[in-house]
């Protein structure tokens, strides 16, 4: 199993974009957390911004169909897309992430 982040700007699109990815069949499971705040430099400006992070329990062969679909959707113009190997996974859950991807 994989778990991919990204963050966007309202609750209102986390909860439209974890919605459909699971709808899609893209993601076992989202999760919508936040708010929280970034701080980051952008075009040589320090910044911060109130968002929301989606993370996503993803099997590693959706990866790329969940990646290309995030990004076609993304309110950023480059957004965070982080993605992790899970060391150990609970049978149980992987089981049902399998049966729901």
């Amino acid at each position: 199993m994989l778990i991919a982040w990204t963050t966007v700007p309202t609750k209102e699109i986390a909860d439209t974009l974890a919605a459909a990815a699971v709808q899609s069949r893209l993601a076992a499971c989202v999760q919508v957390e936040g708010p929280v705040t970034s701080h980051y430099l952008w075009a040589g400006v320090q910044d911060k911004a109130e968002e929301y992070r989606l993370t996503f329990k993803v099997l590693p062969e959706q990866i790329t169909a969940l990646e290309t679909w995030v990004q076609a959707r993304h309110p950023y113009e480059v957004p965070e897309w982080v993605v992790v190997k899970v060391e150990h996974v609970a049978e149980k859950y992987l089981s049902w992430a399998r049966a729901n991807s």
